[in-house]
């Protein structure tokens, strides 16, 4: 029977490009999203299940869970990648929209933690993922929800790490500093700012590490990654 994994919050970026990888590596992918229409290529590609899910809304994370495991069973490796890009003002935020922001960026992380954590208890291990942001560590004017959301990523993951690494799941914390290079983006003209110079983060490389960290001994786990592009002043 085959391994599941569970990508919440797929896209066509790094998220994807992980997807892939852990179809090669032998997976049965599911792929969770708001909207999953936009991943029929890619569910077709990789023979991936899609779901939809607002990972924001306690009900909908548990139907998720509770439909992947009726029509696949538990994922032991589970990837938290939404977060919500809100910049403003202090003085000029709406503040529906930050609580939108926390939301899809936090809260949601601890629902789907929570599901896939019950899941892994029974399996007897497993791996839990989560995508972060140089918001995580550093925070920028003008993007105070962005940075209050991936702050309280990295805590939810560090706080998890301690709590589940001795029932042997894996909590990693995953920091993607800098732009990420994906299909219909426009990296510009300028070599400096264009990919040819490997100025942005290319999405096969991230799924890379995450592979290299997933594969990892557990008697040398990795908590927390960063990765910028060789250029990325931090």
């Amino acid at each position: 029977m085959s391994k599941i994994a569970l990508v919440v919050g797929a896209g066509s970026g790094n998220s994807a490009a992980f997807a892939r990888a852990l179809a090669a590596a032998g997976y049965k992918v599911v792929l969770a999203a708001r909207d999953i229409n936009k991943l029929d290529a890619l569910c077709a590609e990789i023979d991936a299940h899609a779901i939809s899910c607002d990972a924001s809304s306690v009900d909908s994370v548990k139907a998720l869970f509770d439909s992947m495991q009726q029509a696949l069973g538990i994922a032991e490796v589970v990837l938290y990648n939404p977060s919500a890009y809100t910049a403003g003002s202090i003085t000029n935020l709406d503040p529906e929209l930050v609580l939108d922001s926390l939301m899809q960026t936090a809260y949601g992380a601890f629902l789907v933690a929570q599901q896939a954590a019950i899941g892994m208890q029974q399996l007897g291990g497993g791996a839990l993922f989560f995508t972060g942001a140089t918001a995580s560590i550093k925070g920028f004017p003008n993007f105070a929800p962005f940075a209050m959301g991936k702050f309280a990523l990295r805590g939810l993951a560090q706080s998890l790490a301690r709590e589940l690494g001795p029932e042997n799941i894996h909590v990693a914390h995953f920091i993607i500093d800098g732009g990420i290079a994906s299909p219909g983006r426009d990296l510009g003209s300028d070599a400096a700012s264009s990919n040819g110079n490997d100025a942005q983060l290319e999405p096969d490389a991230i799924a890379h590490t995450y592979m290299a960290v997933l594969k990892q001994h557990r008697s040398a786990w990795s908590h927390e990654i960063d990765l910028r592009p060789w250029v990325e002043n931090f």
